[in-house]
């Protein structure tokens, strides 16, 4: 089946690293999360991280080319690139690259928004298997000093609660706001003691993204043995449970022990 943004307005619709060298990269993923790797259709910088099959995220070795950091980024659906775009200078966001065209399959940008956490828009086709809360990535997490504020402005740029098939919902629960897509938690937003210039990147606004893993333990001793190195200080303290890390080049990304990770809550009764 193929799906386009249209049909998920709003919801995270794909997972993108920026590399500098994107062999190291997925050598590194290889080793401490078994992910395997086949070439993408967008071109030889990019490639597509794959478990069992199932698509899980996208490699991408454009840090140098393009000037953007380092980090893992998740990108939303939107209905117009352009008018997502326009959206984010609207509400005080900034935007980095784009829209870019990558035939046949859609557009994309990256863009930021007013606390300056990074995130892409896409405009196209999507992966009808891939999704958050699956085997990995886990759970999509904004780290921000305002989750009320925050989802306000990407309520606004991805219509969030708009009414309308395709859409996603927002609710908030025990201080968080939680987005959803058929009932089903795909991402969190969380308010917390952040800074946009912190001198360290983990103490600023950002998506973080979580991966489960049969073994916290394991994993994260894997990474360190690569090169990766933990995280130990931060607004938010280390879950029971979780790990955060860096990865040899930089990019941010959190652990999360399978039998210890979250689970999705029902929506709260209207």
């Amino acid at each position: 089946m193929v799906l386009v943004t249209s049909d998920l307005i709003g919801a995270p619709c794909w997972l993108s690293l920026a590399a500098r060298d994107r062999s190291a990269a997925e050598r590194f993923y290889s080793t401490v999360l078994g992910w395997s790797f086949r070439r993408g259709t967008l071109g030889r910088a990019f490639s597509v991280a794959e478990v069992d099959g199932t698509p899980v995220a996208g490699v991408a070795a454009v840090a140098g080319e393009f000037a953007v950091p380092v980090a893992w980024t998740p990108y939303f659906a939107v209905d117009d690139a352009d008018v997502a775009v326009a959206r984010v200078r609207e509400r005080g966001g900034t935007v980095g690259v784009g829209p870019v065209p990558y035939p046949p399959s859609g557009r994309a940008a990256l863009v930021a928004d007013r606390e300056g956490a990074t995130f892409g828009i896409w405009e196209g086709r999507v992966l009808s298997d891939w999704r958050v809360g699956g085997q990995t990535p886990l759970w999509l997490e904004l780290h921000t000093r305002n989750a009320f504020d925050a989802a306000l402005f990407y309520g606004e740029v991805l219509d969030w609660g708009a009414e309308g098939a395709g859409c996603c919902d927002i609710s908030y629960e025990e201080d968080q706001v939680v987005l959803r897509r058929d009932g089903k938690a795909v991402a969190r937003l969380n308010s917390g003691p952040v800074e946009e210039a912190a001198p360290k990147p983990h103490l600023r606004p950002r998506w973080l993204v979580h991966f489960t893993v049969p073994s916290l333990e394991a994993a994260t001793a894997s990474a360190v043995e690569n090169g990766g190195t933990i995280v130990q200080d931060g607004p938010w303290p280390a879950g029971k449970g979780q790990a955060t890390l860096r990865d040899p080049d930089g990019a941010l990304f959190t652990l999360d022990q399978a039998s210890a990770a979250p689970r999705p809550q029902p929506p709260p009764a209207r």
